[in-house]
């Protein structure tokens, strides 16, 4: 893992060539009025923009040629049907073994939580409108994706991750943050052992703990395909599948979402694993912490390049299979940002490491809007997004 050293000066010491590194010391967001006060594992308030806008805005200045990367990539709708037809595959072939046997659970592991890790980054970048160029098609696209997740999870996933790259790190709003609750009781070596195998459930129910997306003609039809999948492979078709096949396909998501290889990307994203100075954490300082990190190995294979992440940040637009192009055009901007170079070690770490824990998040306590609406606007977060600045 790169290594970044916030200063006292708000410089790093792996400082980009324009001057910007992982954040930004504009902006007026305000930390808690105890910060003054923060404990060494506290959350990491401040007042600084979130960095990629101000990044984005600095890397199309320089090299205005990033943006013809934008735009759907028609391999994505080949590999979501190829993943799919394969979990459908393992699914019949397992319809009579043993649950509790080796043979299940290794399949379920390698192959089930693979392939549905898979899916659940295909819904990712189906969201982005990334797959066709219609967003209608990217919706239904997007419930096909979600059938061998086994349980319906396309539609609600979409606001709520737009709203994450909106309000990046806003509390209240960025559902990617954990609570206060988790914040608590799950900050110790067994507590983050928990949260790692059972982040799939966190990543779950936290987004309607933070606040609720109102229920739209496509959630219903997510619902209704899902449930429908489910049944006909249970009772339609008793030849060729069996509960042992849904069984499955629950497994093959769990474990996706627990302690594997690819699941380690969900921790890597955002949480902070840079020394940070007593200067640095006193939000008054405006000094930009590092809140994305990238990984660059060979799991990105299996994850539509997931691991490009401060470059997905900062384009939403451009699709995985350009993501390698724009880091090489913009290297610049990309080189001296932290990196992880494996995701199971990241996991390893944040078990272990008393330094890193669930508050070793970046959060701000205002700014940002939510996509597409919800019972937050009440608490004066404006979900005032056009359909344009949604897509964008």
């Amino acid at each position: 893992m790169a290594s970044t050293t916030i200063t006292s000066n708000g410089t790093t010491k792996r400082k980009a060539a324009n001057g910007i590194s992982n954040g930004h010391a504009n902006g007026a967001t305000a930390p808690p009025k105890n910060a003054d006060d923060q404990k060494e594992h506290d959350f990491f308030w401040t007042y600084t923009e979130e960095p990629h806008r101000t990044r984005r805005l600095a890397i199309i200045k320089a090299h205005p040629e990033v943006l013809k990367l934008s735009g759907a990539e028609p391999l994505t709708k080949y590999v979501v049907a190829g993943v799919v037809a394969l979990q459908i595959l393992c699914a019949h072939l397992l319809r009579d073994t043993p649950f509790w046997s080796l043979k299940f659970w290794a399949v379920a592991y390698i192959i089930g939580a693979t392939s549905n890790q898979n899916l659940f980054l295909a819904i990712h970048e189906i969201s982005h409108n990334l797959a066709f160029r219609s967003p209608l098609a990217n919706r239904l696209f997007a419930i096909f994706a979600n059938l061998p997740i086994a349980l319906p999870y396309s539609a609600s996933f979409r606001p709520y991750h737009l709203t994450h790259h909106k309000s990046l790190g806003v509390d209240g709003l960025d559902t990617d943050l954990p609570t206060a609750l988790e914040a608590v009781f799950l900050d110790s070596i067994l507590g983050k052992a928990f949260f790692c195998t059972f982040q799939i459930l966190f990543y779950a129910l936290r987004p309607m703990a933070v606040y609720r997306v109102p229920f739209t003609w496509v959630h219903w039809l997510n619902v209704a395909v899902q449930l429908s999948f489910d049944y006909a492979l249970i009772a339609l078709l008793p030849n060729y599948f069996s509960v042992n096949s849904v069984l499955y396909l629950i497994l093959s998501s769990f474990l996706a979402g627990s302690l594997h290889p690819t699941a380690g990307h969900f921790i890597a994203e955002h949480y902070v694993y840079e020394h940070i100075s007593d200067e640095a954490r006193d939000p008054e300082n405006k000094i930009p912490l590092p809140e994305t990190y990238s990984y660059y190995g060979i799991l990105n294979f299996f994850t539509y390049n997931v691991g490009l992440h401060n470059e997905h940040h900062d384009f939403p637009a451009i699709p995985w299979t350009r993501l390698p192009k724009l880091n090489k055009i913009a290297k610049e901007f990309y080189d001296p940002l932290p990196t992880h170079e494996s995701w199971v070690y990241v996991l390893w770490q944040f078990i272990f490491d008393d330094k890193i824990g669930m508050t070793s998040r970046v959060k701000r306590k205002q700014g940002g809007r939510v996509v597409g609406g919800g019972n937050v606007a009440a608490k004066a977060k404006v979900a005032d997004w056009t359909a344009e600045e949604i897509e964008a």
